[in-house]
């Protein structure tokens, strides 16, 4: 456990048949963070996918069936739960310093004997986007990013989301009239000059909590900087997917996945 950094690691039994589950707890700017890792049985090394979830402290929280799917597609998962939840120290801040725990996962998890560090990968959803995208900037060994119903640019989130305005100018400082240079501190549009792996965008285009917009933009500012991505752009669905519709975007994801890198 040491020789990948990890403070705690305790088994969940009954998780999937084929996948072991684990509650681990790592450091993050020196705060005790914690996520699940999920690990196929097998001797590896598999390719690794780092879930970023989307949301704020308990709403939106790390899905465990989404773990599930991911694992039996022969992936390593961790999925952090950021900063102050389930028990981590600190404080969650939309996009703030708790991106920092995407990054410092990524630096053990790299070192882990079960995880193929050259096939290691980031999913970002909702506002978990915002997270794998920054994270993909910093940590130039991530081979490529899944953007679902995410979030790129912060100040069109307060506009459409009333309903997180307080906790938006609560947590950044402001509105975006007053500070537009905080919201553009947390969009990754204004970054991607900085990012070097593919991405993908995967978007409903009914989405009412993570407006499409918001995926026209990214596609937009990814063209102007010459970046390789790929759109799979749903017509008439929401933020979450009906099924069956749901199981086949997550083949068609992986199947990408599977091919970002040659």
């Amino acid at each position: 456990m040491k020789e990948w950094n990890l403070i705690d690691v305790v088994e969940i039994a009954e998780f999937h048949m084929n996948a072991r589950l684990f509650l681990v707890t790592y450091l993050s700017a020196g705060l005790k963070v914690k996520g699940y890792l999920a690990v196929p049985k097998g001797t590896g090394p598999f390719p690794a996918l780092v879930y970023c979830r989307g949301g704020i402290r308990n709403v939106g929280m790390t899905r465990l069936a989404w773990v599930s799917r991911f694992v039996e597609q022969g992936y390593v998962v961790f999925a952090p739960f950021y900063r102050g939840n389930r028990g981590g120290e600190g404080r969650e801040d939309f996009c703030g310093e708790d991106r920092h725990d995407v990054t410092h996962a990524i630096d053990w998890l790299k070192l882990h004997p079960q995880v193929d560090p050259k096939r290691l990968h980031l999913f970002g959803f909702s506002r978990g986007a915002v997270m794998a995208l920054f994270a993909a900037m910093e940590c130039k060994e991530v081979a490529s990013v899944v953007v679902w119903g995410g979030v790129s640019e912060m100040s069109v989130t307060y506009e459409e989301r009333i309903d997180l305005r307080r906790m938006l100018k609560r947590i950044i400082g402001g509105t975006p009239a007053k500070f537009p240079e905080r919201y553009q501190l947390r969009s990754p549009i204004y970054f991607l000059h900085e990012l070097e792996c593919p991405v993908l965008i995967v978007h409903g285009t009914l989405d009412q909590q993570v407006g499409f917009i918001h995926a026209r933009l990214l596609e937009e500012a990814l063209h102007a900087q010459n970046k390789r991505y790929t759109t799979f752009f749903y017509e008439g669905e929401g933020h979450f997917f009906h099924a069956p519709l749901f199981n086949q975007a997550i083949e068609r994801m992986f199947q990408w996945l599977n091919t970002s890198i040659q």
